[in-house]
């Protein structure tokens, strides 16, 4: 099982020296990978919540960039592998987001993974001047146009949505076939899961609880039976705490390391490849989370 965290690069707390020094202790306790998080705003007045009752935290008026961030980690780090959970791509432009990423891959020496969302916000959809109706079927279209960019040349791309005229278009990503590419659902999406089983693209879910869990990878490696692909990697999000003290009701991979090691073993059964713990989404202070890193990693050995 290949542990991961979520850097915490949002907050006002946050800085360059947190966020180092973080990166450079995961990579120290050998964890695989840190990730980063993409919100364009904090709203006011929000119109759109991707969970019932809930409300904008104050940590979303503050977030460093994803990819800045990560390309400023990697010139700290040597092994660990630099994520995104997630970039929400319709944003971006598929070209302009294929040579970050491939440029981030190298100046890291191939070390990106891509998480990928459709975004749920309708402020940040309006702010981004894109309609949230592209949603589903542009969000593939973009995948599409974005891996043909990693392609080789001479690259074109014809889609409903974004098109891409006979070119040549570099770097292409360090790692052959370009970076691993994960497709970032909520718990009950069973169709987006369905559709990165088609594509033939790993899974990057947020887990909540055990049976959105499975039905997920039942409607995400169903699909890619279906399409005669071979289903790509999970590794799920744990937006809930990590604890210093054992807690009585908690949610799967939550509360004292100690606790969350049976909850590991039960992930592995279901052929899960990965998690990663988000401790800032989580509220955990970082004085906290740096004091949890090695007790976490010790537990799941």
């Amino acid at each position: 099982m290949k542990l991961s965290l979520g850097l915490p690069h949002y907050g006002r707390e946050s800085s360059p020296e947190v966020i180092a020094r973080f990166a450079h202790e995961a990579e120290q306790l050998d964890y695989d990978a840190v990730w980063t998080l993409e919100r364009l705003l904090r709203p006011v007045k929000p119109r759109s919540a991707p969970f019932p009752g809930w409300t904008p935290p104050a940590y979303y008026a503050n977030v460093y960039d994803p990819i800045e961030t990560l390309t400023f980690v990697a010139t700290k780090t040597r092994r660990i592998k630099l994520g995104t959970s997630v970039i929400d791509a319709l944003f971006h432009v598929p070209v302009m987001l294929a040579r970050r990423l491939a440029t981030l891959d190298h100046f890291s020496a191939g070390r990106v993974i891509t998480g990928l969302g459709q975004g749920w916000s309708a402020d940040e959809f309006e702010t981004a001047n894109v309609p949230m109706q592209r949603r589903g079927a542009g969000f593939e279209d973009f995948i599409g146009a974005l891996r043909a960019a990693w392609s080789p040349d001479p690259v074109r791309y014809d889609g409903r949505f974004y098109k891409i005229p006979e070119s040549e278009i570099g770097p292409k990503p360090l790692q052959p076939g370009g970076p691993l590419l994960l497709i970032g659902v909520m718990p009950t999406s069973n169709g987006p899961a369905a559709r990165a089983g088609r594509l033939g693209l790993g899974l990057h879910p947020i887990m909540f609880d055990w049976t959105e869990l499975e039905t997920l990878l039942r409607h995400f490696r169903t699909a890619a039976s279906d399409a005669g692909q071979s289903a790509g990697p999970v590794i799920v999000r744990i937006n809930d705490p990590v604890t210093e003290t054992p807690v009585a009701d908690r949610k799967p991979l939550s509360g004292a390391p100690e606790q969350i090691r049976d909850d590991l073993q039960r992930l592995q059964s279901l052929g899960v490849e990965g998690v990663m713990w988000d401790l800032t989404q989580a509220e955990v202070p970082f004085n906290t989370q740096f004091r949890l890193l090695e007790r976490l990693r010790r537990a799941a050995s």
